[in-house]
């Protein structure tokens, strides 16, 4: 299953050269403590003494972002040792997988030696290259995708490991507290991930046989929550512009109560982070146009999110300053 043509879904070449090594990890037996399949992740991590020491599971996290790395982290407490690709990454990256305890690995040839299992958690722009990448090293154990992708993109992505792929959809935000973070996994293989993080601070639920059901969730979900966070802020930019926000704010406060404040949230909730969310739009829309639905929606919420560029790594822009910014960007 192993091509060498690499994938023409324009991901700069090599992004994945910085990325996380394998890890040992030991496996209890799993019990049925589940949402549908997936697992209660309520109580605090599973001690990892508790754990028999006869199992090892090597896996390896492309890439310790803020999400990925807490993913690693989460693994970690469950009782495995992750792995990850120290070269070519930023101090932030070496600071949070210091942090959460991820060892250090040189080469992505070292780290899928010894990977029983891949976790693919990067942007969703570069989730084809960086499967491409994996599987021109003729990698033959489980491939667990975790990114924003359509479902199409992830069957891309699934016929690069023939039967040993695994489709994720996370929701929620980095898994640093109980029940905030839920991973929906999708595929033959999903219950093997889904015991992986017994006991953690990622609830694990796994749905059906379909290796790309988990995307499909994920599109859908993002869908409303990034969208209409985009939608509001281009229509208080909009509202701006024609000087028309006092009577708008006015007549919210009349038939639409909450939603000023919502708008308003949306600007410092998004703003650090929107750069990230333009490739998961565009990944939404393709979903919706596969479907023969408009998928104009998103590429114009890609297009938000797009302006918001110039606060990436900031700290979290005001509403005003957040209008400034799509406006000026005309």
């Amino acid at each position: 299953p192993h091509g060498n043509s690499r994938p023409g879904n324009g991901c700069v070449a090599g992004s994945i050269m910085g990325l996380s090594q394998g890890l040992s990890r030991v496996r209890g037996n799993s019990h049925a403590r589940f949402l549908g399949e997936g697992r209660s992740a309520m109580t605090a991590p599973y001690p990892p003494h508790t754990r028999p020491e006869n199992i090892v599971t090597h896996i390896l996290i492309l890439h310790p972002g803020a999400m990925g790395s807490s993913i690693g982290a989460a693994l970690s407490t469950a009782g495995h040792e992750v792995c990850w690709i120290e070269a070519n990454r930023s101090t932030q990256t070496h600071d949070r997988a210091r942090a959460d305890k991820l060892t250090p690995l040189t080469s992505l040839q070292e780290g899928l030696d010894k990977a029983s299992i891949v976790f693919s958690v990067c942007p969703p722009e570069a989730a084809l290259e960086v499967a491409w990448e994996v599987s021109t090293h003729k990698y033959q154990n489980l491939y667990v995708d975790a990114n924003a992708t359509s479902p199409s993109t992830t069957r891309q992505i699934a016929s690069l490991f023939a039967d040993k792929f695994v489709d994720g959809g996370i929701i929620g935000p980095p898994a640093r507290r109980a029940g905030n973070t839920r991973m929906y996994m999708s595929g033959p293989h999903r219950q093997e991930i889904v015991d992986l993080f017994e006991g953690t601070f990622v609830n694990a639920i796994g749905l059906d046989d379909r290796i790309d059901t988990a995307s499909a969730l994920k599109m859908c979900y993002a869908s409303y929550t990034k969208g209409t966070s985009a939608l509001l802020l281009a229509l208080r930019a909009l509202a701006q512009h024609h000087g028309v926000s006092d009577a708008l704010l006015s007549e919210w406060s009349i038939s639409q109560p909450g939603l000023e404040q919502r708008s308003t949230n949306a600007a410092p909730g998004t703003s650090g982070k929107g750069w990230r969310f333009v490739g998961e739009m565009n990944e939404i829309s393709k979903t919706y146009q596969a479907a023969g639905l408009p998928g104009g929606f998103h590429h114009a919420a890609a297009d938000i999110y797009g302006r918001m560029a110039p606060f990436k790594d900031q700290e979290p822009a005001d509403l005003n300053k957040v209008i400034e910014a799509l406006l000026e960007a005309r």
